[in-house]
């Protein structure tokens, strides 16, 4: 979320969670910490915050956290698990979010690597390599037959990203059984975002979610970056 406006604007349509995109080496929605603050403070009762970090170390996630009041963190990089004891230490009150970019199958091993420390995972279709890694934002979708055998190996919630919109976000919830699922470019136009676009996405997770309701899929959570 860009402004306070917007997250009434998400959680109006329905939205469970906003994001908010602290410093990245690359990627949309950019808005630093102290203006993610400013946002977290005045979201709606009952909306979720999650701060995007780049952090490689809990030393610097945990300083962006004291400055801003979110009740989750979004790990944009693999960092190193023997990190998160620290952080968890610094910030015990806020839930941890590992993302996991599906570049290959070799994403799959990162699911028991990361298990014991944090609250859940996000599949996304960053690329962490080259000399600019793309943490998000990229408005390209992944495999999602990998990302199927990911949710399904973990008992942790997992949400879904990486080019969703209106259009595609019916086949991503049936085909990956997502507990949530997360966008950005998909509901903006001009780096605004827009209602039309956001009332059409909505519809379509709500689609998905009932003709799965019979088949142990509840809610579907949705969360919404800058």
């Amino acid at each position: 979320m860009a402004s306070v406006e917007e997250a009434h604007l998400a959680a109006g349509h329905g939205a469970s969670a906003v994001g908010l995109v602290g410093e990245m080496p690359s990627g949309p929605g950019v808005i630093g910490a102290k203006a993610a603050a400013a946002i977290a403070r005045e979201a709606p009762p009952g909306l979720e915050t999650f701060l995007l970090t780049s952090g490689e170390c809990a030393a610097d996630i945990a300083s962006e956290l004291a400055i801003c009041p979110v009740t989750a963190v979004q790990i944009v990089r693999h960092i190193d698990p023997k990190e998160y004891p620290a952080l968890i230490e610094a910030a015990p009150q806020v839930r941890r979010v590992q993302v996991i970019h599906i570049e290959d199958e070799g994403a799959l091993v990162l699911a028991a690597r990361y298990t014991p420390y944090v609250d859940a995972f996000l599949l996304d279709s960053g690329r962490t390599s080259g000399p600019v890694p793309q943490f998000g934002g990229t408005g390209a979708t992944h495999d999602w037959a990998i990302s199927a055998r990911f949710v399904a190996q973990t008992a942790l919630p997992v949400y879904l990203a990486g080019g969703l919109k209106s259009a595609n976000v019916y086949d991503a919830i049936t085909q990956v059984r997502p507990f949530g699922v997360d966008l950005c470019t998909g509901v903006r136009t001009n780096d605004q975002l827009d209602e039309e676009k956001l009332k059409s996405f909505m519809e379509e997770v709500r689609r998905a979610a009932e003709d799965l309701s019979a088949k142990t899929f509840g809610r579907v959570y949705v969360a919404i970056p800058a």
